[in-house]
């Protein structure tokens, strides 16, 4: 696949401080923070801009090794996970709201797509593998409704990779993104964010019916994988979970600046 084809999509721009020329987007586009999320009280939790715009790093490397089958990347950010699982040659796609992001995720040679999690996404229900890395888990402020829209995007049987934090915490605010200029103005603007330590993640997970598949700490970051239910009705005739159907399913008809995914 060429560079010159990889397209990407431009659907409806979505609605949050992650989308727009914000501090987020100059902190992707330079490589460096400082950056943090704000809460309303004015605790800040410093964001690891220079990680993420790095390679895959070894801890990175072990959590993809255990990944099944097509890979989703919700909240892709600038595409290290994307671009490394594509350079083994899996089959693999990131979304995230933020522009910036999306570009930077197909200029590392990944596949990406302008989307939220919760809108229409190409592959629902058979990809093989759905990963929530870097605080992810805590999209859109309410962990049992996104582990629903997980479920939703899985196989039956499917993995779910996330990342919680170092400290067992269930909390659930308001935040903004902040840059090291505007940490006492606030900078734009307040959206819900959840963040989940391991146990309260389980408890969530149990809830929902998800079976805990591990849980591991490595490099002092926490990981658990969950497998999603599998119906004693699930269809024999299911897509492979590795088809690269899953990123093409929503190509579109014409040639248009809108196309999500690389022409083949």
């Amino acid at each position: 696949m060429s560079t010159r084809n990889r397209s990407r999509a431009r659907s409806a721009p979505p609605v949050g401080p992650w989308a727009g020329a914000d501090p987020y987007a100059l902190a992707l586009r330079t490589g460096r923070g400082p950056l943090f999320l704000r809460r309303t009280d004015g605790w800040l939790l410093p964001l690891e801009v220079e990680r993420w715009c790095a390679r895959a790093d070894p801890v990175d490397r072990a959590v993809l090794d255990r990944c099944e089958g097509a890979v989703l990347d919700v909240g892709c950010g600038p595409g290290r996970l994307v671009a490394e699982l594509a350079a083994r040659g899996r089959t693999v796609l990131g979304i995230d709201v933020s522009e910036a992001a999306v570009d930077h995720t197909v200029r590392l040679g990944g596949q990406a797509l302008r989307r939220s999690v919760f809108g229409p996404l190409p592959g629902e229900g058979r990809w093989g593998t759905v990963l929530l890395m870097d605080g992810n888990v805590g999209i859109g402020g309410d962990p049992r409704a996104l582990l629903d829209r997980v479920a939703g995007l899985l196989r039956p049987g499917g993995l779910l990779i996330a990342e919680t934090t170092v400290v067992d915490v269930d909390e659930r605010s308001e935040v903004q993104v902040v840059d090291g200029t505007d940490v006492d103005t606030g900078g734009h603007g307040a959206f819900p964010w959840a963040r989940l330590g391991t146990p309260a993640l389980l408890r969530y997970a149990g809830r929902a019916g998800w079976r805990t598949a591990g849980q591991w700490t490595t490099g002092r970051r926490r990981f658990v994988a969950l497998r999603s239910r599998s119906p004693r009705s699930a269809s024999s005739s299911a897509e492979p979970a590795n088809s690269t159907a899953l990123i093409s399913s929503q190509r579109a008809r014409k040639p248009s600046a809108d196309r999500p995914v690389a022409d083949r």
